[in-house]
């Protein structure tokens, strides 16, 4: 009895660290690439946001650049320029978060479906292949096939019609991005949501299709509601990533369209500080939109656990 007792403290208290590390070594190992990564270019830089609260001067550097405290803030506040681009933020964002989130959902559901495994694959590789292109090959596609001398505007002139100004009209700017968006990236978050597919008990599908549900009444049922967790996940990962609507793809199409509609927080931010060189207004820029990143993060987590859903951290207490 006293052995039995005495293996199951053990058991509670568990391992010893050193235990731990001659198990888990190699593993220990693989993992410090990945976390000398994440310090070096996600963490170390954001000890740099004390520039936000500087007159900083590059030859002077952060030591002896003197502090202005929130100035730049007020700076910010008065800069209509800025207001402009967080308006065109948000505007795209929300533009983005209604047509493209629901695209890799429907596309995960059509390769559900799909009988033939060798079709699958094939739809799922031609789905997510230009997941791996560069934006700089992304807009140039489109541009030779929608631009002024594209392909689409050649059929139309041969046709003795007038060309369409996809690529340069701003008011339909937000709507050729999530064509792009959509395009390179709707195969690649289909992943994800064919991967929770497999995880649904073929037995409901088989219980349904016997009480005489259809294939649309199957899927509104089983299937999505199946996918409500990992749906609520991506969404609320989403809006908290709401305000970064992609830096690539605005830089190379700004000129085309004009800043009024293409300028984002992230272009902004460039152009301020980096080509303008007024690095405090473009740190504080920055450090603005992070924080009102977080504060989505936060509030769309908080709706998901009075949804019922679990969210991606829990509450203290919960």
């Amino acid at each position: 009895m006293l052995k039995a007792s005495a293996r199951k403290r053990q058991a509670k208290v568990g391992l010893p660290l050193a235990a731990k590390w001659r198990r888990d070594w190699q593993m220990v190992l693989l993992m410090i690439p990945g976390v000398l990564f994440l310090l070096v270019f996600f963490y170390l830089p954001v000890l740099g946001n004390v520039v936000a609260f500087q007159d900083f001067q590059p030859y002077l550097g952060i030591m002896h650049s003197e502090w202005n405290g929130l100035q730049n803030f007020v700076n910010l506040y008065d800069n209509p320029d800025f207001w402009d681009a967080l308006r065109n933020t948000l505007l795209l964002a929300a533009v983005q978060l209604l047509l493209f989130f629901p695209v890799p959902i429907g596309l995960a559901l059509i390769v559900d479906s799909l009988v033939s495994n060798r079709l699958r694959r094939w739809f799922q590789t031609i789905a997510y292949l230009p997941h791996f292109l560069s934006w700089v090959l992304v807009v140039t596609l489109f541009q030779q096939s929608l631009g002024g001398a594209g392909f689409v505007n050649n059929l139309l002139r041969h046709a003795g019609l007038d060309p369409i100004p996809f690529m340069t009209n701003p008011d339909t700017f937000p709507l050729l991005v999530v064509a792009q968006l959509v395009w390179k990236d709707a195969g690649w978050a289909m992943i994800i949501f064919l991967a929770a597919l497999t995880t649904v008990d073929v037995s409901l599908y088989e219980a349904a299709a016997a009480d005489g549900a259809g294939r649309w009444r199957r899927m509104w049922h089983i299937t999505l509601p199946s996918l409500r967790t990992v749906i609520v996940l991506l969404l609320i990962l989403r809006i908290g990533d709401i305000l970064s609507v992609g830096f690539e793809q605005f830089i190379l199409q700004r000129d085309s369209v004009g800043p009024g509609a293409a300028e984002v927080l992230d272009t902004f931010t460039y152009y301020a500080g980096v080509v303008g060189g007024d690095w405090s207004s473009g740190a504080a820029a920055g450090l603005a939109k992070g924080v009102v990143g977080a504060l989505l993060l936060w509030g769309a987590n908080s709706l998901a656990h009075r949804l019922g859903e679990p969210g991606i951290f829990q509450r203290r207490g919960a």
